[in-house]
């Protein structure tokens, strides 16, 4: 009884976090690597949601900038880059298995997205905040 109440409770928490739904090698590897800095803290996925939605000014051109300029406000829809059209795959894994898979392509991705949108790359903490927060859509 008191070993099937425990498979049970872990089996719920499972299912209530949805970190763990769509958790993938690289990014626990890349948080696991992201942690070890001291000026990062608990990563947030909350932090993430806020920083996703947050509006930054191109310097040159004037104009804002976001993270949803390019991916939409929901990441389980597909984005559209704003000066090619080149459609962009949702970025949600509970809807594309395939995202967040590749380290090299996380890394790449997150420097040249973080340069576009803030004008500079991102912090440890605001890509481990970022990289929870897509975690959970």
């Amino acid at each position: 009884m008191k070993k099937t109440l425990i498979i049970a409770g872990i089996a719920l928490i499972g299912l209530t976090n949805p970190i763990s739904v769509y958790a993938t090698d690289a990014v626990d590897k890349l948080l696991a690597e992201y942690s070890t800095v001291p000026a990062a803290e608990n990563f947030s996925a909350e932090a993430g949601k806020n920083l996703w939605f947050q509006e930054f000014t191109d310097e040159k051109t004037g104009k804002i900038r976001q993270c949803t300029t390019c991916h939409t406000d929901d990441l389980r829809n597909a984005g559209k880059h704003p000066r090619t059209g080149k459609v962009i795959k949702p970025l949600a894994p509970s809807v594309n298995p395939k995202r967040l898979t590749n380290l090299k392509d996380i890394r790449k991705w997150l420097k040249r997205n973080c340069k576009w949108t803030l004008g500079r790359e991102c912090t440890v903490q605001e890509k481990g905040d970022i990289l929870t927060f897509i975690q959970t859509q």
